[in-house]
């Protein structure tokens, strides 16, 4: 018996999806420093004939910057090959309040932008009493302009955020995302904004009717957002360990987080996703094994390499780690081999 939690896809990804759904921070670049091999996976998916759309919820770029970001760092796209959470935000708030209103934006220009071509007047004070205050993240996003979004929801302003993530990677480490300054909002006036981000199947489906998707592949670094999100939308999610999540992540994550596939990075575009078979007392993927003793996870891997655990061992892991946790076992996280962390 395979894996009932990966999947099993025998032909090259780049082959059997026809359009991939990819984040940005995390996946292709982190800051402003690429991710190694990003942009030659990208180029030979895409020459194996796999179309892709980036997604981010980055709302403070609009579409494109995040083209002219994606060719700073060797990937060529199109303005249509980007669908930003400030588009599926002013989507989700355009449901809810009546066309040409006045908004409050509290957020970069990508989401003033995607606000104002929505048909939406644009508010700079609680005083101008907006019927919305939408909330993206900023880096020059200071507390003027969240001190104004609480007056204004105070006041009976309707609250939407284009996503809720609390952190973002950086060349760096991580910084606070939009989630987290959304937090400052929540705790003072109590109230919580409606999100169309990321895990919202929204903006994945904006991303695959935009190119037509048939077969589409959700491509993230992140398991709360880029794969409970794919989950949500019905779509496979393929986590690659680049950006936020680590594998040990993974083995831990809640059924509704768990990926359809994973890898250590993009180069997987090139394989087949190997699914991991049941044994007697271990489940195997290739060469290697892993099993959970008591509550403790071993792994044998006899082909990792200088950038750590092979992906076979990864994904067998995966399964011993997920099978123990659907019959109630809780892994002690220090018993996870030190580099899957």
């Amino acid at each position: 018996m395979t894996s009932p939690w990966l999947a099993d896809v025998p032909s090259p990804l780049a082959r059997h999806f026809d359009v991939a759904l990819t984040d940005l921070d995390g996946v292709l670049f982190k800051g402003n420093a690429p991710i190694a091999q990003a942009a030659d996976a990208v180029a030979s998916a895409r020459r194996a004939g796999l179309r892709f759309v980036f997604i981010t919820n980055n709302a403070s770029r609009p579409p494109k910057v995040a083209a002219a970001k994606l060719g700073s760092v060797r990937i060529p796209a199109e303005r249509e090959e980007i669908v930003t959470a400030a588009e599926a935000g002013v989507q989700l708030m355009a449901g809810e309040i009546e066309p040409g209103s006045r908004v409050m934006v509290v957020g970069g220009n990508g989401l003033t932008e995607a606000v104002a071509k929505a048909g939406f007047k644009l508010a700079t004070a609680a005083v101008e009493r907006p019927a919305a205050v939408i909330q993206g993240w900023s880096p020059t996003l200071g507390w003027r302009d969240l001190e104004e979004a609480c007056y204004a929801i105070e006041a009976g302003s309707a609250y939407f955020a284009t996503n809720l993530d609390l952190s973002i990677p950086t060349e760096f480490g991580f910084a606070p995302g939009n989630g987290a300054m959304v937090q400052a909002v929540v705790v003072t006036t109590g109230v919580r904004p409606k999100a169309s981000g990321k895990p919202d199947p929204l903006i994945f489906r904006l991303a695959a009717e935009r190119r037509q998707a048939i077969n589409p592949l959700v491509i993230g670094d992140r398991l709360d957002t880029d794969m409970a999100g794919a989950n949500n939308a019905g779509y496979p999610g393929l986590l690659v360990l680049t950006g936020v999540a680590s594998a040990a992540d993974a083995f831990v994550a809640c059924a509704a987080e768990r990926p359809s596939m994973i890898a250590r990075d993009l180069t997987a575009l090139a394989e087949p996703h190997q699914a991991p078979a049941a044994r007697s007392d271990h489940w195997a993927c290739g060469p290697a094994r892993a099993w959970v003793d008591g509550n403790r996870l071993v792994v044998e891997d006899p082909s990792p390499d200088q950038a750590g655990p092979s992906n076979q061992a990864i994904r067998a892991a995966a399964a011993a780690a997920w099978e123990a946790a659907d019959e109630g076992v809780i892994l002690d996280r220090d018993s996870i081999p030190p580099e899957f962390c």
